[in-house]
């Protein structure tokens, strides 16, 4: 079997990993085994961070729809309740984006999840 001597197949990887470690701390950017290791830990911590991205977001809509309901004496439980029932399928997304921004919306929206309350009793 052949020799290989991987000369620029090498050298093109760890120019990547060096790029990829540029403004990284002392040896961290300079060093190929340093860099390596460093790039390796950022993106797992990247790849943490976008799935806790989402899960913040998430808690973040609850609670801004959850205080537009309880200005208008409903819980966020009920209210989510309320929606199912009447049939309107929003995602917390966008009630969060209406309970911000267009309060009139929103008060028909509550209006609605009350009334399907009342008609389930």
């Amino acid at each position: 079997m052949p020799r290989v001597k991987r000369g620029s197949k090498r050298r093109a990887n760890r120019h990547k990993t060096l790029e990829r470690a540029s403004g990284f701390f002392l040896t961290k950017s300079k060093l190929h085994r340093a860099a390596q290791e460093a790039v390796e830990k950022a993106q797992r911590y990247g790849y943490v961070g976008r799935r806790q991205k989402k899960r913040n977001f998430r808690s973040l809509w609850i609670v801004r729809i959850s205080a537009a309901c309880r200005a208008a004496d409903l819980s966020y439980s009920k209210f989510i309740s309320g929606l199912k029932k009447a049939g309107i399928d929003l995602n917390r997304k966008i009630l969060a984006d209406i309970a911000a921004t267009d309060e009139t919306k929103f008060t028909t929206l509550i209006d609605q999840a009350k009334a399907a309350l009342a008609g389930g009793n």
